[in-house]
């Protein structure tokens, strides 16, 4: 038996607009879509793809973590050539910068439009 990594499900409010989001960051395509369900791949690659669920109650993270509020369980690190660049770009798409930035070089953590928690990382961090 073995077991590969197919997917990264990220439940939001709308499904469709936080996959056209994450599409053009990563300029992936889109394998399948419908109002409560969007999957997406890399061009090259079956796998992993990133799908998006709906989740009429999604609750963004806190960060930095703190008691008693939403916890952060799980994150997307994705890297980038060219940190300043590629953050102007997410930006530009509907992301945010987030004032806490434990890593002042190389790694820039930031959220998408519906409130999930992601890193853009230079190679080596």
């Amino acid at each position: 038996m073995s077991a590969n990594l197919a997917a990264t499900v990220l439940g939001t409010p709308d499904p469709p607009e936080l996959a056209d989001f994450y599409r053009e960051l990563l300029d992936w395509v889109e394998v399948s879509r419908d109002p409560t369900w969007v999957r997406l791949r890399h061009p090259e690659r079956e796998r992993p793809g990133l799908s998006f669920q709906l989740e009429t109650d999604h609750v963004a993270p806190t960060w930095p973590q703190r008691p008693d509020t939403q916890q952060m369980q799980a994150h997307l690190d994705i890297e980038v050539d060219d940190l300043d660049a590629e953050t102007q770009r997410a930006v530009g798409l509907g992301a945010t910068v987030e004032s806490h930035q434990p890593q002042p070089d190389g790694v820039r953590v930031m959220r998408d439009p519906h409130g999930h928690v992601f890193c853009l990382f230079l190679a080596g961090y």
